[in-house]
C-alpha cells in the first residue's frame, strides 16, 4: 500500500514538474537528439532550505533507467533516492549530470532533463521509440527511452 501511495505522489510531483517553466538542457544533454531542456524537481521527501548531495547512477543516458542516490557531502549514501520517470505527455525525465558525479541541489531542488524518446531514438538510428517504466535498483521504479 505504501508503494502505491509513493507512486501516486511521485506521479503528482512529476506532473507539477512538467508544468513548470523549462530551462536550457544540461551540459550533458545539449547536443543530444530529443533534449527538451531541464525542469525543477522537488523530491517526495523535499527538505526546504537545505543543500543536499546526490550521485546519479547513469548520467545523461536516456536509453538506460537511472537512479538518483542521495548522499552526504562526502558521497556516502543516506537512504534518499528517486528514479527517472515518464511524464503524462510521454516525455522522459532524465537525471544528470554524470554517472557517479557527486553534486549538490540547492534548496533540495534538482534540475533533470526532459527528453522526447521518439526523437532521441530516431537520432540514434532507430525508427522511433517511447518512454517506458523500468527498474533501476536501488530505486524501485525508474524509466528509459525504449527504441523500436
Amino acid at each position: 500500500m505504501n508503494r502505491i501511495i509513493s507512486i501516486i505522489i511521485l506521479a503528482s510531483v512529476l506532473q507539477a514538474c512538467s508544468e513548470s517553466s523549462d530551462h536550457e538542457p544540461s551540459s550533458g544533454a545539449q547536443e543530444m537528439a530529443g533534449a527538451k531542456g531541464t525542469i525543477e524537481f522537488k523530491p517526495e521527501d523535499w527538505t526546504a532550505g537545505n543543500t543536499t548531495w546526490w550521485k546519479d547512477s547513469d548520467g545523461v543516458d536516456p536509453g538506460s533507467a537511472g537512479c538518483h542516490i542521495g548522499t552526504d557531502r562526502d558521497g556516502s549514501p543516506n537512504g534518499r533516492m528517486f528514479g527517472e520517470a515518464c511524464l503524462a505527455d510521454g516525455l522522459l525525465v532524465e537525471s544528470n549530470p554524470g554517472a557517479g558525479k557527486l553534486h549538490s541541489h540547492d534548496n533540495d531542488i534538482g534540475h533533470p532533463d526532459k527528453f522526447d524518446c521518439a526523437v532521441w531514438c530516431i537520432g540514434n538510428g532507430n525508427s522511433g521509440g517511447s518512454c517506458k517504466v523500468s527498474a533501476a535498483p536501488p530505486c524501485e521504479q525508474s524509466a528509459r527511452c525504449a527504441c523500436n
